[in-house]
């Protein structure tokens, strides 16, 4: 009997001595691992300009991308991927919005001090996965505008932007790396920005005394195409577009940028390791101006379009790598895109053109950026989910708009009435659990088109049929007539059969109509 009690008071005074180290039941290793987590973290990696053809898993034979090989050999690589626009920032507002951005006003391609285009009332992408208790954050590329003026004041709180639209933290760049100003925005303030040298923007007008691409074109080290733009302030020997003046130290270069926003992202995923949380990695690469970091560059052979290429890819594997550190690569979906199609001159003398060395950013298919054809909205899409998605090549018809629909099927919320109408529940395609994705997508570019099934009939625009030789040369998909493509034969779109097919370019010029005048 004595023994008992000894026993027992023994037990009691050992489980207080753990409770009092540990400060709860659970062991000190149990408290340093992640937590379970019952949904799983969400990192969305988006591109920007990169092709169809531009990865090794997608048949690029003249450049590597071992990382997004692997990510794309264990997931699954969709060969029907799309985003709903041939240029940016149409293409980010479907996704955050679940909504064609042509049907609103001023979604097109934006100026960099334009105002936030993103609703702050309402459902976005990152809203959803709050209301699910998630931690939200994006790093990177923003450019869906900033303030509720494009008149602002760039000195103080900078609201507004991503931070209203759902996103807890943010750490990005106003617009495009070829547009001022030319700084890190971290919530709702320019990081490192001395009071005493404060900054001022104009698209429209010179502003102060600093040197211009134009007018000091012997200061640059990346020569501009003319016609673009890219003349204005000259910062890090790279002129731009739009005048800027102040936030000499807070002004980022070229090749540290996309080095901060990847620590950024690293240090959110170990910062909410313990939580469930959404990460939107924004990457700028291959976009212009490309002038990627020293250890990437001249390492492709395809010039500096090329090596930032292969800075992308590292990036993604080091984002592949924390995931792992942190413990939760089995509980972690990662998705992997692009914001649209490739482009190799637009704007720089960086050797897109000329080192090309037959690679072909836009695979099998015809156009890119700014076009109507697939090569504007097909892109790379891979999704991995260890554990979870089994590894495969899907067909299924996808598109980025559908993430909001999917995403709050798999966390049980609602969306409501008249909100994010256009954004389909595409989940069991998205987890492989089918091939059939959408019946169908219309996509925007040089003109809008509709792809149902194997059909996509593009409709007619008396636009140019091409970009032309002082832009940047690309095939915008316009034609005055309509056309008619069997994308199951003829994926590169060469044989144009609406006139053989009358009856189908009527079909599917209805449905655009009726997808049109859609209303919530």
């Amino acid at each position: 009997m004595i023994r008992k009690k000894i026993a027992c008071l023994c037990i009691h005074i050992i489980t207080g001595l753990l409770i009092a180290l540990t400060g709860s039941g659970q062991s000190a290793s149990a408290q340093q691992a992640p937590a379970p987590i019952n949904k799983p973290n969400v990192i969305f990696i988006c591109a920007d300009d990169l092709g169809y053809g531009d990865l090794s898993c997608y048949g690029a034979t003249k450049i590597k991308t071992p990382n997004l090989d692997k990510l794309a050999a264990q997931g699954i690589r969709f060969t029907n991927g799309h985003c709903t626009s041939a240029t940016c920032t149409p293409s980010r507002y479907a996704f955050m919005t679940g909504q064609y951005p042509w049907r609103k006003a001023g979604t097109a391609i934006l100026p960099g001090d334009a105002a936030l285009i993103i609703p702050v009332t309402g459902t976005t992408l990152p809203k959803i996965f709050q209301k699910a208790g998630y931690k939200t954050g994006i790093v990177g590329k923003w450019y869906l505008g900033l303030g509720n003026e494009v008149a602002k004041d760039w000195n103080g709180e900078i609201k507004p932007g991503p931070n209203e639209t759902g996103f807890d933290y943010s750490f990005i760049f106003p617009a495009t790396a070829d547009r001022v100003p030319t700084v890190f925005i971290e919530n709702h303030t320019i990081t490192a920005l001395d009071p005493a040298d404060p900054i001022a923007v104009d698209y429209k007008t010179k502003i102060g005394n600093e040197p211009t691409g134009k007018e000091n074109p012997e200061l640059l080290k990346l020569q501009s195409t003319p016609n673009h733009g890219h003349n204005n302030t000259i910062v890090n020997g790279i002129g731009r577009i739009g005048f800027m003046t102040g936030g000499k130290i807070a002004r980022w270069t070229d090749e540290e940028m996309p080095l901060t926003f990847l620590q950024k992202a690293k240090n959110f995923i170990e910062e909410n390791k313990r939580n469930s949380f959404f990460l939107y990695y924004a990457l700028t690469e291959p976009h212009v101006p490309r002038m990627p970091s020293t250890i990437f560059k001249g390492k492709s052979g395809l010039g500096l379009r090329g090596d930032a290429i292969l800075q992308l890819d590292w990036a993604v594997g080091e984002i592949m790598k924390q995931v792992k550190i942190a413990g939760i690569e089995k509980n972690t979906l990662i998705i992997f895109s692009s914001d649209n199609g490739p482009v190799l001159d637009d704007g720089y003398l960086d050797g897109a053109v000329t080192q090309l060395n037959g690679h072909t950013p836009w695979g099998p298919l015809r156009g890119g950026k700014y076009s109507a054809f697939e090569a504007g909205t097909r892109v790379p899409f891979i999704v991995s989910w260890p554990g979870k998605v089994q590894p495969h090549t899907s067909g299924a018809l996808i598109c980025q708009i559908d993430f909001i629909a999917s995403f709050a099927k798999m966390l049980g919320q609602n969306i409501p009435a008249g909100e994010a109408y256009d954004s389909e529940n595409m989940l069991d395609a998205l987890l492989g659990k089918t091939n059939t994705g959408r019946t169908t997508l219309v996509q925007q570019g040089g003109a809008l088109s509709i792809v149902k099934g194997d059909w996509k009939y593009i409709t007619p625009n008396d636009g140019p049929a091409n970009t032309g030789p002082k832009l940047t040369n690309i095939e915008t998909g316009n034609l005055p007539t309509p056309q008619l493509y069997n994308l199951k034969e003829d994926i590169g779109e060469k044989n144009n059969l609406a006139q053989k097919y009358p009856d189908k370019v009527k079909e599917l010029s209805a449905l655009l109509e009726t997808i049109k005048n859609k209303t919530p």
